[in-house]
């Protein structure tokens, strides 16, 4: 019988880069082993003598062998000490290039932000990512659940020309969870202002084609998040072509239905009912999960018919809301929007979320109570609060709080709108806590 040839062992031979003169890796790794054959030896010196105490130490004349285990103790725990940092400084430098924390930092947050509050927003335009920056240095447990019904500008004609869907609010919520001093960021926000390109955002355009090359615009997502290390998740919504309508109330107390999300707040009346058109668009399985799995859903703010509702109205969203064990906190907006809320207080905002989704779906309100004329400009109107005594701060929990973002008082402080979340978080804590041992 012929002999058995025995099987060939194949090494990678990327591994044996790191044989390559000049890299360093030998050098500190012949450190290490020798530091931790040092520390053995130290320990195996110890554990021969087997000797109780001193005394006995010095009646056998053993000093020296103490001294000698102590000497490479200490030689073995400095050369394993130097060994580790500077091989894991020629592992880590080149993944942690451009970072301004040491990489122990960097493990650290990393540790605490992987265990962090699970959190839903839900929403869109530019008013959601005041939550997303709020939270974003405490949890990696972020979700962010976004309209794709927008239609104007750079997203309606890419919606048009290649047919995916609305890349404008899944691109801001994906830069906002990403770091706002990288370059990256800066590219992804930047908008072309002349040429074939003008009014196109990079970021809508790098989606677009990640759409095409991955298939949908859910996967391409999911990369450009990769590219960015975006801190949480951006979802959609729904997957499905989704338009925005409305039935709006003109000057003649007619009712005029209107279709697009952009054509809405042009109608020129007041809105009574926006929808969705298919009305039953199937929501993402994934945004249903995370609100389900979440500690703390955030809804708003942001326009309220053509950002906040747009995403409640895909179907299961508000089911899903309702079901989960969470805390749920509606951000009222600051201030008023042309076209769309014009005059409304809060109560306005609160009441037209009751005749689309039901009450009872969040359980507390939490509204600005500053109202600064510096800095606001004469088309800032302020969202009126919510009087003493009406009938709304007896079906939830109204908190009103300073919020204002000083340099522009029509939008949300991220900080502020932080500090008050985890208040209410905090104060949810507490009560369940108090509910349980009664």
């Amino acid at each position: 019988m012929a002999d058995q040839i025995a099987p060939k062992i194949h090494f990678p031979k990327r591994w044996g880069k790191l044989l390559m003169p000049g890299i360093g890796i030998k050098r500190w790794f012949i450190v290490f082993v020798l530091g931790l054959f040092a520390l053995s030896l130290a320990l195996a010196l110890l554990l021969s003598l087997g000797i109780p105490s001193i005394a006995d130490l010095f009646a056998l004349g053993a000093v020296w062998l103490l001294l000698l285990s102590a000497l490479f103790g200490a030689a073995g725990g400095l050369a394993l000490y130097v060994g580790l940092v500077r091989l894991s400084q020629l592992i880590l430098t080149p993944l942690l290039r451009g970072r301004r924390e040491h990489f122990i930092d960097l493990m650290t947050h990393h540790a605490q932000r992987a265990n962090g509050l699970r959190l839903v927003a839900l929403g869109g335009g530019s008013g959601l990512p005041a939550v997303l920056r709020a939270f974003k240095e405490q949890t990696n447990n972020i979700t962010a659940i976004v309209t794709v019904a927008d239609d104007g500008g750079s997203t309606g004609i890419l919606r048009e020309e290649f047919g995916v869907l609305a890349p404008g609010d899944l691109r801001q919520n994906i830069a906002a969870l990403a770091d706002d001093e990288s370059l990256m960021t800066q590219l992804f926000q930047y908008r072309f202002t002349n040429g074939g390109l003008q009014g196109h955002s990079f970021g809508n355009l790098f989606l677009t084609a990640l759409a095409d090359i991955t298939g949908s615009m859910d996967r391409a997502v999911i990369e450009a998040s990769k590219v960015l290390a975006i801190r949480g998740r951006v979802l959609p919504a729904t997957v499905q072509d989704v338009q925005l309508g409305a039935e709006v109330r003109t000057a003649e107390r007619q009712l005029k239905r209107v279709i697009g999300e952009s054509q809405i707040p042009k109608a020129g009346g007041t809105i009574e009912r926006v929808f969705l058109l298919p009305e039953r668009a199937r929501a993402y399985p994934d945004s249903i999960r995370a609100i389900l799995n979440a500690e703390l859903i955030v809804i708003g703010p942001g326009s309220l018919f053509t950002s906040i509702l747009p995403t409640l109205l895909v179907d299961g969203i508000v089911e899903a809301v309702r079901a989960s064990k969470g805390l749920v906190v509606y951000v009222c907006n600051i201030a008023t929007q042309k076209g769309e809320t014009e005059g409304f207080g809060v109560a306005d905002h609160v009441l037209a979320l009751e005749r689309h989704i039901g009450k009872g779906v969040f359980e507390v309100i939490l509204a600005n109570n500053a109202y600064p004329e510096r800095n606001a400009g004469a088309n800032t109107h302020y969202v009126a609060p919510l009087p003493p005594d009406h009938a709304l701060r007896r079906r939830y929990q109204v908190v009103e709080a300073d919020l204002i973002d000083p340099q522009r008082p029509w939008r949300h402080s991220s900080e502020k709108l932080g500090r008050a979340i985890q208040g209410l978080l905090a104060d949810s804590k507490l009560r369940a806590e108090a509910a349980r041992q009664a």
